[in-house]
């Protein structure tokens, strides 16, 4: 599917991305697909990991065809080179999503230390849980015993237990092969600082040290930072229940004030949300000719706050800009990651006010009001009333609204998947048993202008359900499947005669959306749970993970440690490492020995679908199920 556009000239699946993609060229205004068109041909050293900026005696390259040079100024060959830059993708991607759970225990621990105005805790059972996992005593009131738990949790990030805490809802078979492989991961910014020591000039220079210690680094991200930023935001903000909402960019109106949440962290969009409510602000809106306040999500923001609030989707990584295009909207509030630079540009083009809210995250031609714990509330407040004010300037005649809003359910956490089957996991384990749903897969990540924006979810997802396969998803591709209808119960239609009776009875979609890309560690720890019930390793489940259109380093992360938590998953796009024979056939096969399981990349998502299911069929008959 790579570059298909090129030749066919189409760049998405969706009309309504298609007719705001060509008011921006009557309207002169360059997108992301320019910007990509603009960069053919892309580096060819780059796509196959053979170019190196680690240090300044460079940069360098290696010839994949061996008329030019075959190693770097320091001596590194191709095999080092690749296993490098991908651990550094890696190591990037754990410090994001493990900084977004350091975010969020800075100010649990605010709000136990009573200095967070406007947070709380609203998951008592789930503090609960959570502090006598981490031995925090059960006696003490709400607050100290948030206060205590935020400490405690903080050791993860600088440990000295010599293990991380969640690993232990791993079955024991899992946490042993970690030990023989030696990548049990021993604290979150230990092995990010190692693996970014190990990368520098002179020091590992061995291809497959240097990937084991990624997967390491994997591991302090999935079953350490990640998996504290989902906990957490389920404490200060609500274990997510299936709640109604809709999706796509006809969610905006044009006779409210639109306010668009973008970003990755809950902090300040829940506050926004609460703001927004606020009589005094709606009946301001009214005066200024609005009918109300209108919030709308993007990428995993809107993904957070879609779950506990059901405020609407507008879409996923690649229509942000386009939401601005719509000339309707009032306000752009982000936080941080997967925000393009250039939005700051294209909503000077209309009268959008585009805002900055995190202290770690500044982007040109914004307002930066940065977040604190203390000053969350009243920042909320300040960013809807300018909001409100800004509905004055727009001009109607610039407004493109197109295509109408798509009902979804989101919001199934782990919490509740156990309760909707009663409490006990027995009725999935017996659906799956008896074949109804042959198994299970996690269809997560990014979108990517090399493939046709939302093409590679829809179709392998819809493969997959209509083959009794129950899908989960996070991120932006739980926007692609809602907007293709996957997630109303009504969808069980598309779905093969097992998975459909199974959601029928439940009255749950074939898809089931389980949060944010943060929120894959729902998924990792579903399969721990379900591991556990059954008395195997996650290796022998019925399960894999796909990511069709993954574009970033924190992709990169969840993948490894997907595999190295013993899931199979299938990439879409080539990561950039076919620069050595080694590295690609250690990520391809040499992982299958010590961990059960592997990476596969097909980039066609109906053959990754059919490599999906020959995999699961081939653990039904290893645990002695019936097999098709």
């Amino acid at each position: 599917m790579d570059n298909q556009f090129l030749k066919n000239g189409s760049i998405s699946i969706h009309p309504d991305v298609l007719a705001l993609k060509d008011k921006a060229q009557k309207e002169g205004l360059e997108t992301i697909w320019e910007r990509f068109a603009a960069q053919q041909p892309q580096c060819g050293f780059c796509e196959l990991g053979l170019s190196c900026r680690i240090c300044v005696m460079g940069p360098c390259r290696i010839d994949p065809f061996g008329d030019g040079p075959q190693r770097g100024v320091c001596g590194a060959d191709a095999d080092i080179m690749v296993a490098r830059n991908l651990a550094r993708m890696v190591a990037a991607g754990a410090a994001s999503h493990s900084d977004h759970g350091r975010d969020l225990l800075e100010t649990l621990l605010a709000v136990g230390e009573g200095k967070a105005p406007g947070f709380g805790i609203t998951d008592q059972a789930k503090l609960d849980r959570l502090a006598a996992e981490f031995g925090v005593a059960g006696d003490l009131p709400p607050l100290p015993k948030a206060k205590e738990l935020a400490l405690a949790m903080m050791e993860e990030y600088g440990i000295k237990k010599g293990y991380l805490t969640f690993t232990r809802r791993l079955p024991a078979a899992r946490l042993e092969k970690w030990r023989n492989l030696g990548i049990d991961p021993r604290g979150v910014d230990w092995e990010v600082t190692e693996m970014m020591h190990r990368t520098h000039m002179g020091v590992d220079n061995d291809a497959v040290s240097l990937l084991v210690q990624a997967l390491r680094c994997a591991l302090a991200d999935g079953w350490g930072g990640s998996m504290i930023a989902t906990e957490i935001s389920d404490v200060l903000f609500g274990t997510p229940k299936p709640t109604a909402s809709q999706v796509n960019l006809a969610v905006l109106q044009g006779d409210r004030v639109n306010l668009i949440l973008h970003g990755h962290s809950p902090l300040v969009s829940e506050m926004v949300a609460r703001a927004a409510q606020d009589p005094e602000l709606v009946a301001r809106a009214q005066e200024l000719g609005a009918t109300g306040i209108n919030l709308v999500g993007l990428c995993c923001t809107g993904n957070e706050v879609l779950m506990r609030q059901g405020i609407p989707m507008a879409g996923n990584h690649l229509v942000q800009e386009l939401a601005l295009i719509t000339g309707a909207v009032e306000a752009m509030v982000v936080d941080y990651q997967c925000i393009m630079p250039s939005l700051g540009d294209l909503a000077a083009c209309y009268h959008t006010k585009f805002f900055t809210t995190s202290p770690k995250a500044k982007f040109p031609g914004a307002t930066h009001l940065p977040f604190t714990p203390e000053n969350g509330a009243a920042l909320g407040r300040d960013l809807v009333a300018q909001a409100v004010e800004n509905f004055a300037r727009r001009r109607p005649e610039r407004v493109l609204i197109p295509g109408a809003p798509v009902s979804q359910v989101s919001g199934f956490s782990v919490e509740v998947i156990e309760q909707a089957l009663g409490g006990t996991w027995d009725p999935l384990l017996n659906a799956i048993k008896a074949g109804q749903i042959r198994g299970a897969v996690g269809v997560v990540g990014c979108n990517n202008p090399k493939v046709i924006h939302d093409y590679g979810h829809t179709t392998l997802t819809r493969k997959l359900i209509e083959n009794d396969i129950l899908v989960v998803d996070t991120g932006c591709a739980a926007v692609a499947h809602a907007k293709a209808g996957f997630k109303r119960p009504e969808a069980a239609e598309l779905a093969g005669p097992g998975l459909k009776a199974v959601c029928q009875a439940l009255g749950i979609p074939p898809v089931l959306h389980m949060g944010s890309c943060v929120d894959n560690t729902r998924i990792v720890n579903l399969a721990a749970v379900l591991a556990n019930a059954l008395g195997v390793d996650l290796d022998q489940l019925p399960l894999a993970a796909a990511a069709p259109e993954w574009y970033s380093e924190k992709a990169a992360t969840i993948a490894c440690y997907a595999v190295a938590s013993g899931i199979y998953t299938v990439l879409g796009v080539m990561p950039p490492v076919l620069g050595s024979a080694a590295v690609t056939d250690l990520l391809l096969n040499g992982l299958e020995t010590h961990l059960g399981a592997t990476f596969a990349v097909e980039p066609d998502p109906a053959k990754a679908a059919d490599l999906i299911m020959k995999h699961v069929e081939g653990k039904r008959r290893a645990l002695g199920l019936e097999a098709r």
